[in-house]
């Protein structure tokens, strides 16, 4: 089945076409700079063409026109007729407690997400408009499906989700914690199963799933279920990331505000725009730069290596204590599967667990999947490149086999 992924931001639509039956990639892009001057469109073929198209686009239903040429017309077509394409697939950041799993779209499900814009403005206004225009070019009889960032993290107990304030914010607003990247934690944790032998027994696993990112988050999954996680109401919570400040003393935000006389829309560009790597460093929010910067000597982008790792190591002896225990530790995503010097800083502190690595495996594992651990280590280590959109591919194709069997 061809299933089409979407990844709608407030200014950019990314895409890609795949086949379920292999679970090939057929084509990939990017439409950049939606609604502003200097629209970009990039298509990528398996062949490794690229095509590139320069045009403005007002609003996503224009991008989605673009995605629908480049798919179906010129060089790099890669289908005939737009009925090849069964179901369209959308990545949704925030469920909050309406949704908990993945679901075909209708009015009511347009009207849940609408009502969550507030938990996420950013995303979820982008969402929505990016599911409107997929309707608008590709019609009401292909499938529109949601897959949920928080809805793996639906089982989390009370006593981990719940906040330390009054419980009518709780009631009134639903102020809680729902946790991020979830789809990519339920990819590599489910994958990690497999590699240790346990895919159809999770019972009695306990994994330490590490999402390193310019956004970051490591989640506790008991017998295959997630019990805790770092992020929390915003993808704000947890630990220092590329622009994220992570977890504050929320003294720190109110004694800023009357130093500095800041309104809440500018506090959150602070915290979520100008803060973690790039505000210690004063570098940028890209490891990779940070990461030059301190091999040339530069002490403000040392300091912020050393706040990274330490905060990680953290929330994983937590999570160890939570889970009573730890049989693996992943890392994934951009930092997680490339950064070898970081895997191994983490590690070397977690070698009072009897966590030990092989240097070799680590340093030839970028990019790739590999176990990392030695055959001493009593914890598995194990890099594992995430993969959202097959997720969300599978789950699409799930949902519409079923609606065609009703």
């Amino acid at each position: 089945m061809l299933i089409l992924v979407i990844n709608a931001g407030s200014s950019s639509l990314k895409y890609q076409l795949i086949e379920t039956k292999n679970e090939n990639v057929l084509a990939k892009g990017n439409c950049e700079r939606i609604g502003m001057d200097g629209g970009i469109v990039t298509h990528k073929t398996p062949d490794g063409k690229k095509y590139e198209l320069k045009v403005d686009m007002p609003t996503h239903t224009d991008a989605f026109m673009h995605v629908k040429d480049m798919l179906l017309t010129g060089e790099g077509a890669v289908v005939k007729n737009l009925s090849e394409i069964k179901a369209v697939g959308h990545r949704i950041v925030q469920g909050g407690a309406i949704f908990s799993e993945s679901v075909i779209v209708d009015d009511k499900v347009i009207e849940g997400l609408e009502s969550l814009i507030d938990l996420a403005p950013l995303h979820n206004a982008a969402h929505v408009q990016g599911i409107r225009a997929s309707i608008d070019v590709f019609g009401k009889d292909i499938p529109q499906v949601v897959v949920f960032d928080t809805a793996f993290h639906s089982t989390m107990p009370e006593e981990a989700y719940m906040f330390g304030v009054p419980y009518e914010y709780y009631e009134k607003y639903k102020v809680r914690r729902y946790g991020f990247h979830g789809t990519s934690h339920r990819f590599v944790s489910a994958r990690c199963l497999e590699l240790m032998g346990r895919s159809k027994k999770p019972e009695g696993t306990k994994i330490i799933s590490c999402h390193l990112g310019n956004g970051s988050s490591i989640t506790a999954i008991k017998d295959g279920k997630v019990i805790d996680t770092s992020m929390g109401l915003t993808p704000l919570d947890g630990f220092i990331m590329g622009t994220r400040s992570g977890t504050l003393d929320p003294s720190v935000v109110t004694y800023i505000a009357k130093k500095d006389n800041l309104n809440p829309d500018q506090l959150s560009d602070l915290f979520n725009k100008k803060s973690g790597l790039l505000g210690i460093s004063g570098v940028s929010s890209d490891d990779r730069d940070v990461t030059a910067a301190a091999k040339a000597g530069n002490k403000r982008a040392i300091l912020a290596h050393k706040m990274f790792r330490y905060q990680v190591t953290k929330f994983i002896g937590g999570y160890v204590a939570a889970l009573g225990g730890v049989d693996a530790i992943i890392f994934t995503a951009g930092i997680g599967e490339n950064q070898a010097e970081h895997r191994e800083a983490i590690c070397e502190n977690l070698a009072y667990l009897g966590v030990e690595i092989d240097k070799k495996a680590n340093a030839e594992a970028c990019g790739k999947e590999a176990k990392i651990s030695t055959r001493k280590s009593k914890v598995k280590v194990y890099v594992i490149p995430t993969n959202e959109e097959l997720v969300i591919a599978r789950d699409t194709e799930r949902l519409v086999k079923d609606l065609v069997k009703k």
